[in-house]
């Protein structure tokens, strides 16, 4: 019965014409305000795995690398019990150092990282390549790959080029030297591929064979910066790191997810995504006070009718959920509208890329679009609350109506 009371009030035609426009200023809020939230939260979904792949092609899955200093010794027996782990698909070990690199007469600064042969597999930086070949050649014949930054900032031509780029790797504890070469440990590498990802790896990144930066600088083969782990499709991340750092332990080696490599940047995205969802919120707010305003104008001329019930023996509560069911109604019109309106937007997109991303140089042409089932539930419970709350005075002063037997 109450909520045959309340879409009756909600269709009828009311006796004051400003109570409709009202009504519908009302619905129209709420399906503004419910369309923009959600697209909104979809785009940020959208940037999130977008950067997530971007970093997912150069980030492990899991990394291990030293709790202190740069390099570690990883022993064989650890090494072998992690590659005998069923959770474990591929390890890779890599050795980064900064850089200065010489090409001609360019100079510049940059991570010069040695990989094995299963950095491919852990990675996706293969994927990722623009010009040449992903080559990072071997101990006698080192080759390079280069983010496209450092191929810019040093004039480089890998598919032309048979001039070799010039590495200077500092010494570790040089206390005094004569010439500044002795400083260094100075060696050779031939440009081969470049790669393009995203800045922070396309200006800093040199990719080179992990065998020749060891003998380089002196290394064993066991003395590396990081083993890069790469899992089997469906495992369980929480629970294979949990096996790793069985095998490392977790007072010499630091075993971290993709998520924990880069926990800063997720949490600052989380956080604008956060921010953004309040400030709509305003949008909510003020259609929350249209609500009151019809609301509290429909139990003014809804009195005869409030005193016919009370006459009947209407309790007060009947009198309060009528009106609340109204306030809720007139919400799930304007989140239904709303939701379907933000749904075919985003579609939209996807499919025709509407809104463009400006200059040209981004990794995607238009605004990226996920929607998200859980950002439909958390703008329905938000919208309902509001309406709730917005709900509440009017049908309690309904409720507190007098019996008004000259009411008409």
């Amino acid at each position: 019965m109450v909520w045959q009371f309340a879409s009756r009030y909600l269709r009828a035609k009311k006796s004051t014409q400003a109570i409709n426009i009202i009504s519908w200023v009302s619905i129209s809020a709420i399906t503004i305000g419910a369309a923009a939230l959600i697209i909104v939260l979809s785009v940020f979904n959208g940037f999130e795995n977008l950067v997530k792949s971007l970093y997912s092609s150069f980030y492990p899955e899991i990394r291990i690398s030293p709790a202190e200093g740069k390099t570690m010794l990883v022993p064989a027996s650890k090494l072998d019990s992690l590659q005998k782990l069923n959770e474990v698909k591929s390890v890779s070990k890599s050795l980064q150092e900064k850089a200065l690199l010489k090409y001609n007469d360019e100079k510049t600064i940059a991570i010069l990282k040695g990989v094995d042969l299963h950095f491919a597999q852990v990675t996706g930086i293969s994927g990722k390549i623009v010009r040449g070949t992903f080559n990072t050649g071997n101990v006698d014949t080192p080759k390079a790959v280069v983010g496209i930054g450092i191929e810019a900032a040093l004039g480089i031509d890998v598919e032309r080029s048979f001039i070799p780029m010039l590495i200077y790797l500092p010494r570790a504890n040089v206390e005094s030297f004569v010439f500044p070469e002795q400083a260094f440990y100075v060696g050779q590498i031939s440009p081969d591929g470049t790669f393009a990802i995203q800045q922070d790896f396309d200006n800093q990144y040199v990719i080179t064979s992990l065998a020749y930066m060891q003998r380089l600088m002196g290394m064993p083969s066991n003395r590396v910066s990081e083993l890069e782990v790469t899992l089997n499709p469906g495992t369980d991340l929480k629970q294979a790191k949990t096996d790793i750092s069985k095998i490392f332990g977790e007072k010499n080696y630091l075993v971290q997810t993709r998520y924990e490599q880069n926990r800063s940047l997720y949490q600052v995205m989380q956080t604008e995504k956060w921010f953004v969802y309040a400030i709509l919120l305003f949008i909510f707010a003020i259609a929350a006070f249209n609500m009151i305003g019809c609301l509290s104008m429909l139990v003014i001329e809804k009195r005869r009718d409030i005193t016919i019930l009370k006459a009947m023996g209407a309790r007060y509560s009947l009198i309060q959920r009528i009106f609340l069911t109204e306030g809720l109604l007139i919400a799930l019109v304007g989140a239904g509208a709303g939701t379907i309106l933000a749904i075919l937007i985003c579609l939209g997109q996807q499919k025709y890329g509407w809104v463009k991303l400006g200059g040209g140089t981004f990794v995607v042409d238009s605004y990226p679009v996920n929607m998200q089932y859980t950002d439909f539930i958390l703008v329905w419970v938000t919208i309902l609350l509001i309406a709730l709350l917005a709900s509440w005075y009017p049908s309690l002063k309904a409720s507190q109506q007098p019996v008004d037997l000259k009411a008409e």
